[in-house]
């Protein structure tokens, strides 16, 4: 592995901190949120004034051509802008969703209409997306779609529900696959569609969360009207339209760890007593920090093994695969063990603790659905075991038997 920037990496680096110095603010501390105080309405309005200012520069769509409104550059240089941006206070959970997953879909499989219609607007904040997959009997088996689409005219009638959709309660548009074909194998009988969400027929209801966010939503579809023109890629040709989405995600969620979070425990462990003493000095504790940082250093190597790959401008190769599912469980190991160091405090909520209190609390109560989103666990290490390393595939019964035959509803 190279851990040193090329010549031209380094120079597109210094570029990206000016630009962020001069038009962005720093982080004071590693848990300090943007737009907290703020409601919802003023947080979408700063959110989207700096995703204007990011694409003025270039910087919202880095690798997209520059006729798309990116930048023309490399998927190195996107890595970096990342990079450099985390040390800023700047929007989460509000345009991961556009310029990761939806916009993307939409520049590669949009009629060129559609694309002068929706791409420079989303990169520019003017609009928020949203990715309308999962369905209660649909979330990790994305081929059990149920939601329907039939053909009316120049029009698709779509009715049926979806659930756990970031974004959508303050979003604008959304991808949407819906099955247009009962009588094909579910993989071959769904079709990807534009959908308005301020349509009729839309209803959206937020899901309260045990945080106490509502990131997440349930949206209902009731005979609503999407335009022929809206669809994206050709009439039952969703399934390849989807997997393109997902790459996406994937490459959004995968390897998302903190690399300071041993350095919380350690502060915690100093100041929290076992036994009368300091948790530091017990054996124990040391080794479940030991083990807190062989996870984050064994994923960053990982990564660090892809962008070399990307920086030489080759495709990063399938080992990969496990940055997702080992950061997510490592992350949840992690925040666990510093409510256990809490002992009984640990029921408190946090402003009643203070100190490293609410990240950790909020790296808690969220760490369960990173083993989710994006696939789950169970569906990761199949993954891993037959296209990594080329294990036999699970008996499949539904392999082309037609979806009406699989659903009785």
């Amino acid at each position: 592995m190279d851990f040193k920037d090329t010549p031209e990496e380094a120079a597109f680096r210094e570029a990206v901190r000016a630009w962020l110095a001069a038009n962005g603010q720093r982080r004071t501390r590693a848990d300090e949120v943007f737009g907290e105080g703020l409601d919802e309405a003023a947080k979408l309005a700063r959110a989207k004034a700096w995703q204007a200012k990011k694409a003025a520069a270039g910087y919202a769509a880095i690798t997209w051509p520059r006729e798309a409104g990116g930048l023309g550059g490399t998927a190195m240089q996107q890595v970096i802008y990342q990079q450099e941006e985390a040390a800023y206070l700047v929007p989460q959970m509000i345009f991961e969703v556009s310029i990761g997953m939806g916009l993307p879909t939409v520049l590669r499989w949009a009629a060129p209409e559609l694309k002068a219609r929706f791409l420079r607007p989303g990169l520019a904040g003017e609009e928020i997306w949203c990715q309308l997959f999962s369905e209660p009997g649909a979330g990790s088996d994305t081929g059990a779609v149920r939601t329907r689409a039939v053909r009316d005219g120049d029009a698709w009638v779509v009715n049926g529900q979806k659930v756990w959709t970031s974004s959508a309660h303050f979003g604008d548009y959304g991808i949407l696959l819906a099955r247009t074909d009962r009588d094909k194998p579910k993989q071959e009988g769904l079709t990807m569609f534009i959908v308005d969400l301020k349509a009729p027929g839309v209803e959206i209801r937020p899901i309260h969360q045990m945080s106490g966010d509502s990131d997440f939503n349930e949206v209902f579809f009731t005979d609503v009207r999407i335009p022929d023109q809206y669809r994206l890629g050709p009439e039952g040709g969703g399934w390849k339209v989807m997997l393109s989405t997902l790459m996406q995600e994937r490459l959004s969620v995968g390897g998302n760890l903190p690399t300071d979070l041993h350095v919380h425990l350690i502060d915690l462990a100093r100041t929290c007593t076992w036994d009368e003493r300091p948790a530091i000095e017990d054996a124990r504790v040391r080794a479940r920090i030991a083990d807190a940082y062989l996870d984050q250093q064994g994923v960053a190597l990982i990564i660090s093994r892809g962008l070399t790959a990307l920086s030489k401008g080759k495709t990063p190769g399938p080992e990969m695969s496990v940055t997702k599912l080992v950061a997510a469980k490592a992350m949840q190991d992690i925040s666990s063990f510093a409510m256990e160091l809490a002992g009984t405090e640990g029921l408190l909520g946090a402003d009643a603790l203070g100190g490293d209190w609410p990240y950790l609390q909020r790296l808690w109560l969220g760490s369960p659905g990173a083993r989710i989103a994006g696939g789950t666990d169970e569906v990761l290490r199949n993954v891993i075991a037959e296209r990594v390393l080329g294990l036999p595939g699970e008996l499949r019964t539904d392999r082309n038997v037609p979806f009406r035959d699989l659903d009785r509803t």
